[in-house]
């Protein structure tokens, strides 16, 4: 098989054939792919007639020239006399690579004479646990403190209204996990030598999402699309003979000489046991409580860095028109990703940036408040909104605790609660810089779910954050002609960019008490829904191979 790289094509020339709304979603015609394959064979020196299972898998925008934008492809295919062709061509952006095939699929049949394994949790890790462990025959038991995605909907609809906040069911806990009411963003910086990557792209499509996601640099999905995704591989594991408790909380672990032996949940008010010799620890980076009783049973885990920040939004439109010029109202809503270092060595940088979007209240924990980012599939909104974050390390926030940073996490979002009496507290960027409460808003109207009230966010936070943020933003505006606007608008607190702990694990995926596995952002190995989904995978794997060879 061929793989070649850097095949470019000039906007213009994509737009003479693709439809209006091909180009709004990143979607890719028949005839964008058929020049693509022209250019392709060109390369190659060959016709297009012999060029066999041709597929383009992947496109990514270059942009830096606002008068031309470029398109850039890599494709794989096959044809006959593939070395030949390849240094006919004496193009080093060609190369010959492994064809990926598919391993049978193995069914598990000593399984049942085993514990069933229980995967705690239903976000990316957990649900890709659980559908590869069902595929393969294994019936696993899944737990969720949260409701269904339909129910859960309804529960954060109601709290965004203004109901009180339930602390089992919200934007963190339910089915598809904190992921389900975000942007849906599948790009990773996770290095992926055996293509899991590209297998959990192909399972979302499998259940509905947009087939675009397989070749976009920066895929996503949307919020809106997400349940009816999450609900279709629920459904997929009911048929093959797993199960879902939902409403369930994972609140206890039984460990015998060194082995898991059961779990202890809560369900209806109720406290049972539950045997079982396999635990897949899936719980997401909020799971606070799960946190504590791991650390009181002394499972093994170690503090580490994590970010904190702002969220900031601007106008969509400024932000197209920044990174695509003329093209602006033509291609997709854009994105950016912003960097940097202060005079004092604390890194700055933009986290989960969502085109289109609104600034949601995802907070978990009464007397406690916490935004987050999230985009429908469209990402039609009017504005665009990103976090502002900045490097913590354990020196930060105590250093002595392996749960201090949880502790450091619970006074800011304690103190934005209190800022904003219950509300998302906002500040305009020129307020921000002064130190001042905002009184009035200026051209940009916040968008936002859930209510809101003027304030002082920056008293939210720690003196090195606030100055850190202060000293970038007009570096980024440099960036970004208006980043740094007067009206720009700020909320807070952005506290959960990541865990801020790891449940330590050996080259097995398992803990010091075997039979655990620590898995996804919770634990600590992996940083967003496409790295979770891939973590979730591999450790469903590693639980297989050891039983097949029992």
């Amino acid at each position: 098989m061929i793989r070649i790289t850097q095949i470019k094509l000039p906007v213009d020339r994509v737009a003479e054939v693709s439809a209006r709304e091909e180009l709004r979603h990143g979607m890719m015609s028949e005839a964008e792919k058929d020049l693509v394959l022209r250019e392709t064979a060109a390369i190659l020196k060959i016709p297009e007639e012999q060029i066999r299972d041709f597929e383009v898998i992947r496109r990514s925008v270059d942009a830096r020239r606002k008068d031309r934008i470029i398109f850039s492809y890599t494709v794989q295919l096959v044809c006959s006399r593939e070395r030949e062709r390849m240094k006919r061509c004496k193009n080093k952006n060609v190369q010959i690579v492994e064809s990926q095939a598919k391993e049978p699929e193995k069914k598990v049949q000593n399984f049942m004479l085993r514990k069933r394994p229980v995967v705690i949790g239903t976000g990316p890790a957990g649900l890709f646990a659980a559908l590869t462990l069902a595929e393969a025959g294994a019936n696993p038991l899944v737990l969720e403190r949260g409701s269904a995605v339909e129910i859960r909907k309804q529960k954060v609809a109601a709290f965004w209204a203004g109901n009180p906040l339930d602390p089992e069911c919200n934007v963190q806990f339910g089915e598809g996990g904190a992921g389900t009411f975000s942007d849906g963003k599948l790009n990773t910086l996770v290095k992926d030598p055996t293509g899991l990557g590209r297998r959990v792209m192909d399972t979302f499509v499998q259940f509905g999402a947009p087939e675009e996601i397989r070749y976009l640099q920066k895929p996503h999905i949307g919020t809106d699309r997400l349940g009816e995704i999450v609900r279709a591989m629920r459904e997929r594991i009911l048929s093959l003979g797993g199960e879902i408790w939902f409403d369930t909380r994972f609140c206890g672990l039984s460990v015998q000489d060194g082995h898991v032996t059961g779990i202890r949940y809560e369900q209806a008010g109720q406290t049972e046991d539950y045997e079982t010799d396999t635990v897949i620890l899936a719980t997401g980076h909020s799971a606070r409580d799960t946190y504590q009783m791991l650390h009181t049973l002394g499972i093994p885990m170690e503090s580490k860095p994590f970010a904190v920040g702002v969220r900031m939004e601007h106008p969509q439109e400024m932000i197209d028109r920044n990174q695509f010029g003329d093209w602006y109202d033509k291609l997709w809503a854009a994105d950016y990703k912003l960097t940097h270092t202060t005079s004092s060595g604390r890194g700055v940088y933009s986290f989960c940036m969502c085109p289109g979007g609104q600034v949601v209240n995802a907070s978990s924990e009464p007397g406690r408040l916490v935004v987050n980012g999230m985009s429908e599939y469209d990402r039609a909104g009017r504005n665009s909104n990103s976090a502002i974050v900045v490097t913590v390390s354990p020196e930060d926030f105590g250093g002595r605790g392996i749960l201090d940073g949880i502790t450091f996490q619970r006074r800011l979002e304690e103190a934005a609660y209190e800022q904003g009496r219950g509300k998302i507290p906002v500040q305009l960027w020129g307020d921000y810089r002064q130190k001042k409460s905002s009184t009035a808003l200026g051209q940009i109207k916040p968008d936002l779910c859930g209510s809101y009230t003027l304030a002082n966010v920056r008293e939210i936070l720690p003196e090195f954050v606030g100055d850190a943020i202060a000293e970038s933003i007009p570096v980024f505006d440099r960036k970004i002609a208006g980043y740094g606007r007067e009206d720009a608008v700020i909320s807070g607190v952005e506290s959960r960019t990541s865990s801020p702990v790891r449940i330590l694990r050996d080259k097995s995926l398992q803990s010091d008490v075997r039979g655990l596995y620590p898995c996804g952002e919770g634990a600590g190995y992996a940083g967003g829904i496409t790295s979770a989904a891939m973590d979730g995978i591999r450790v469903a794997e590693q639980i297989l191979m050891l039983y097949l060879h029992d």
